[in-house]
């Protein structure tokens, strides 16, 4: 591959104070820190924005679509209370900054994608940076239930309402961590299965992502 993605001191100190601004901002599990400080973001952009790579702000990558603010990464990764080998379904590939993310947590990740031009992008940037998920292209709503049940689900986009389809696919004792809302805003839920048919739901702050669209979804 062409790739001439480079991770020397500059970028290596950017992470640094990137995760001392996100454990200023709230995030207080230090896994969760110690993997932002180690995936390198900017390599998920085109290297005339490499400076835009270690603020803590959302950043267009095509196709109507954002890689997430570091902070937002961070506090649903935080939620997932992801354990060592943790079979871990993502809905919502995108840049694939979030898998990866899960994967430095030990976590294995089944990622799913909509859009083709990024599942086509990421499943061949990650492997090549060493991450190695699991990648599917289609309708994330519907989770992807041939290899349910998951320890753990994180939505990484903004849907009307939680889809029963993921829930189905959530094992007792399991985690589901979602943002739910309209369009333009989402509270951040996360969804325990402590029965087979019941499930406990915290609402937790608000935040804004691009609309998750499907079958099950907008």
């Amino acid at each position: 591959m062409a790739y001439k993605y480079i991770d020397n001191y500059r970028e290596q100190g950017a992470r640094k104070k990137l995760v001392e601004e996100l454990r200023k901002k709230g995030i207080e599990d230090e896994r969760v820190l110690l993997a932002i400080g180690k995936v390198p973001r900017h390599f998920f952009f085109d290297e005339t924005f490499w400076n835009q790579a270690y603020k803590d702000i959302a950043f267009p990558i095509g196709e109507d679509q954002t890689i997430s603010q570091p902070y937002t990464v961070a506090y649903q990764s935080q939620l997932l209370h992801i354990n060592l080998g943790d079979k871990v379904l993502e809905i919502g590939t995108g840049s694939g900054y979030q898998a990866c993310i899960l994967v430095e947590l030990g976590a294995k990740v089944y990622t799913i994608e909509r859009q083709e031009k990024l599942y086509e992008r990421t499943s061949k940037v990650l492997p090549y940076m060493g991450y190695k998920p699991k990648f599917f292209l289609g309708d994330g709503s519907r989770g992807i239930a041939k290899h349910a049940p998951y320890d753990k689900i994180i939505v990484t986009a903004g849907a009307p309402t939680v889809p029963d389809e993921l829930l189905k696919q959530l094992k007792v004792g399991g985690i589901l961590v979602i943002p739910v809302g309209d369009q333009q805003s989402q509270k951040m839920v996360t969804v325990l299965k402590v029965g087979e048919n019941d499930y406990e739901k915290i609402v937790l702050d608000t935040f804004r992502f691009v609309p998750l669209v499907g079958d099950k979804a907008w």
